[in-house]
């Protein structure tokens, strides 16, 4: 029923495909317009009131490799990078 689409970003120019998933999504949403910007004009305009993350850098306890936190970590409590903490997790 629905077949993909190529639309120009009015944002950026650049075109990009509307799939037929999308189209989909969008009518059983009730959606009717179509969208009007590409998938990072549409995530650049999202985030463009949120302040910019900061990450910390830390020695994981385990494995001993660089781990990136969103928090800053405190003297005498264990960290753990991706991989470590999802093992402890799945324990």
């Amino acid at each position: 029923m629905y077949e993909d689409k190529t639309l120009v970003c009015k944002e950026c120019g650049n075109e990009f495909v509307f799939t037929a998933g999308e189209q989909e999504f969008y009518a059983q949403k009730g959606f009717e317009n179509e969208p009007q910007r590409c998938k990072a004009c549409r995530d650049a305009r999202k985030n463009a009131g949120r302040p910019e993350r900061v990450m910390y850098t830390a020695t994981c306890s385990t494995c001993g490799a660089e781990a990136k936190l969103p928090f800053e970590p405190k003297e005498g409590r264990p960290v753990y990078c991706s991989e470590c903490y999802a093992k402890l997790n799945a324990e």
